[in-house]
């Protein structure tokens, strides 16, 4: 983005402030670059097609879940689209009174959601995603499709990692112990 440090400057001053700091620098430059990319790609898609529709990238994968997946509960909805139940309830109200999304109570369980796409959401998504597609295809222009194969393969591999292992290893470095609670970033009342 213009105006902004460039990914190998940011490099550069991580390698300066880090000196001899026993790190693994290709490791911390790959998450780091993950996380940089993701930003950049969610920032564009949203300024980019998703702006045209008044969508959020959340909005937008969430449509995109229950698109793909059909009918679904939240639960299932919240986990795929890697958002908590607490923001899945707000963008599903927020798409359910743009008459794309419909909740429905569980046929056999009165405690669970289901969540489905309107007629409208579908006619919807089926306009949206080619032109979301198209995107796709400009933020990845200067890999070649096999580069683009290769590195979604290894962003799978990353993934499937910390799926498999995370649990674990967060078990580790904790000792056993439950970590302390998230917090909001609010600093208690006095």
């Amino acid at each position: 983005m213009p105006g902004q440090r460039s990914i190998t400057e940011a490099e550069k001053l991580a390698a300066a402030k880090l000196g001899g700091v026993p790190i693994r620098r290709d490791q911390m430059a790959a998450v780091a670059n993950i996380y940089r990319a993701a930003s950049a790609v969610r920032q564009h898609l949203e300024n980019s097609v998703l702006r045209g529709s008044d969508l959020t990238w959340t909005a937008f994968v969430v449509l995109w879940v229950v698109w793909v997946w059909g009918e679904s509960e939240t639960r299932h909805v919240a986990e795929e689209a890697g958002i908590s139940k607490g923001t899945l309830t707000g963008v599903a109200r927020t798409l359910e009174s743009r008459g794309l999304l419909r909740r429905a109570g569980h046929p056999t369980d009165g405690r669970l959601v289901l969540l489905s796409l309107t007629e409208e959401g579908e006619e919807f998504m089926q306009r949206v995603f080619p032109a979301f597609n198209e995107e796709e295809a400009f933020v990845t222009a200067r890999l070649s499709d096999a580069e683009c194969r290769s590195l979604a393969e290894s962003l799978r591999s990353v993934v499937l990692q910390v799926e498999e292992h995370g649990e674990e290893r967060r078990q580790t470095l904790l000792d056993g112990t439950e970590p302390a609670p998230r917090r909001s970033g609010r600093r208690p009342r006095a």
